[in-house]
Order: structure tokens, then C-alpha cells, then sequence
């Protein structure tokens, strides 16, 4: 089978890192849109594949988890009038677990606002840290309650939620539209364990909802880039965890999140990720 050279994958891989769309690519790569989107579930699998198996038995401190919102094919008040809506079709959660200290993204998962979603995530993340650790959240309800009483018990965890008090969106309106509420103070609340409440905080994990926003363009909005594929999200979001974990130096600490948190001792690449990609095929083609 023909293979793109090198440099043109790496070009590819690293535009759908940087904020680039899928036809844009296309059209700056000089490839078909069908390559994009085959270099992107090729990375994606075993970007997702590499970081289940070696992001293991982390020491994290503090973690901060929260959730971010996206949508699939439409969002969900469309679904229905839709002539063929895929699987999955409507707003997409993504679920993240950052360590405070290295910026490391422990854990994430996909899904919908919920228990079930909550719970697989803790229960993730308790089973890559082999330390106690201290925990923040948002005020979702009471969804982070229960999932990290299931996943950690009476007193795994020392676990805390930044409850934060909005005032009226300004502006009038399509201002008002497009402009957040003002947070007009914040609540501690300690839940269990002995959480230090100096470190109660969720800035981190909602800085890196930014960077998400800015690195993947099907995160954008608004945007005619979304995702078309559940499949295709999950994908984009393995590869771009796999690149800002171990390939993109952190500006505050001088190296990769992964190398901060010890697990890996070099700095990667792109040309890392597409040689993961030809050693999984060559493994397939041995045992074919």
C-alpha cells in the first residue's frame, strides 16, 4: 500500500493539532479529504491505545476535573428533523482530569451530561494515580458527589467543589448571546477527606477547556467544522491529548506535561505519533 511521505503526515497531524479544519488541510496538504480523515483515526487509535497503557501510576497531588460541551452531526433541539442523524448524533461531553502541578491530562472520557459519565471518569482516575490525592470540582449537581463516592469510597480522596455565583449576562441582545455571565464570587465547600482549601480551584482544567477550544477546530463556535462521526470526535480529542501530554513544551514548566509528571523522558514529536502508526501496521501485517 502507498504511504504518504513523512513530512506530509507529520504536516497533516500537526495542522489537526494547531486549530486547523479537516478541508483546510485538504487543501494546504494538497491531499484528499478521505487522507485527512484516515491519518486522523489512524492517530487516534493508537494515540488512544498509548495513553490507556502508559499513563498509569501517576503520584498527582491536586487534579481538577470538569466538562466541556460540544456537538455531533447537530446539536440536540435539530436531531430529530434531521434526514439521517448517526449514532451518537447531538451535544457531546468531554470529561477531563488535569493534574495541577505538571498540567498533566490524566484521564478523559466522552459522553453525555450525566451519572454514567461522571462515574466512568473517576473510576478511570483512580485507577492511574496510585497516590492520594486531593480532588476540585464545579457544583454539577450532585453527579461529581456520587461518582467519586463509587470510585474512591468513605475516604480515598480528599475531594472539594468550587461552587461559582453568576450575575445577568450585560450587554442587550446579541450581546447578551455572546457574552458570558460575569462570576460574581465563588464557594468552597469541602465534601470529603481534608481537602486544603488554598488549592480549591478549578482554573487549570477550565484553562485547558481554552486550549481546546483553540486546538481543535471542531471545538470552535461557532463553527461549520463539528463533528460529523461520534467515532471522528473521540479520535480528534485521543490525538490531541497525545500531543499536548507528551509533544508540546508547557510554558511554565519548561517541559511536556508528561515529562513534568514522569512519564516519559524525552520530549516527543509528531514523527513519534506517525511511527506509532507504522508499528501497529506492521504488527498487523505480521499477523495477517
Amino acid at each position: 500500500m502507498n504511504k504518504l511521505p513523512l513530512e506530509k503526515r507529520v504536516q497533516i497531524l500537526s495542522m489537526l493539532c494547531e486549530g486547523s479544519s479537516m478541508r483546510s488541510i485538504s487543501r494546504v496538504a494538497d491531499v484528499s479529504i478521505n487522507t485527512v480523515s484516515k491519518m486522523l483515526v489512524d492517530a487516534g487509535q493508537v494515540c488512544a491505545a498509548y495513553h490507556d497503557q502508559y499513563v498509569r501510576g501517576l503520584t498527582c497531588k491536586r487534579v481538577q476535573c470538569d466538562e466541556i460541551w460540544s456537538f455531533c452531526y447537530s446539536k440536540d433541539k435539530n436531531v430529530k428533523g434531521a434526514k439521517a442523524a448517526p449514532e451518537g448524533a447531538g451535544n457531546v461531553w468531554t470529561w477531563t482530569a488535569l493534574d495541577a502541578d505538571t498540567k498533566l491530562i490524566c484521564t478523559w472520557a466522552v459522553g453525555g451530561r450525566d451519572a454514567e459519565s461522571a462515574r466512568n471518569i473517576m473510576e478511570d482516575l483512580q485507577s492511574r494515580v496510585k497516590t492520594r490525592m486531593q480532588i476540585t470540582t464545579d457544583g454539577l449537581r450532585r453527579l461529581y458527589l456520587d461518582a467519586v463516592q463509587e470510585a474512591f469510597g468513605d475516604d480515598g480522596a480528599d475531594f472539594a467543589q468550587l461552587i461559582k455565583i453568576f450575575g445577568a449576562p450585560e450587554g442587550k441582545g446579541s450581546e447578551r448571546r455572546y457574552s458570558p455571565a460575569e462570576c460574581v464570587g465563588t464557594k468552597k465547600i469541602a465534601v470529603d477527606g481534608n481537602p486544603d482549601v488554598k488549592h480549591v480551584s478549578t482554573s487549570y482544567v477550565e484553562r485547558q477547556n481554552l486550549n481546546m477550544r483553540m486546538g481543535m477546530r471542531r471545538f470552535t463556535r461557532p463553527t461549520n467544522a463539528f463533528s460529523k462521526k461520534l467515532e471522528n470526535h473521540c479520535h480528534a480529542l485521543a490525538l490531541y491529548f497525545m500531543f499536548y501530554n507528551f509533544a508540546r513544551i508547557h510554558k511554565t514548566l519548561k517541559v511536556s506535561p508528561a515529562m513534568a509528571a514522569g512519564v516519559t523522558g524525552k520530549l516527543w514529536n509528531m514523527e513519534d505519533i506517525v511511527a506509532l502508526i507504522d508499528a501497529r501496521d506492521e504488527r498487523q501485517a505480521k499477523r495477517a
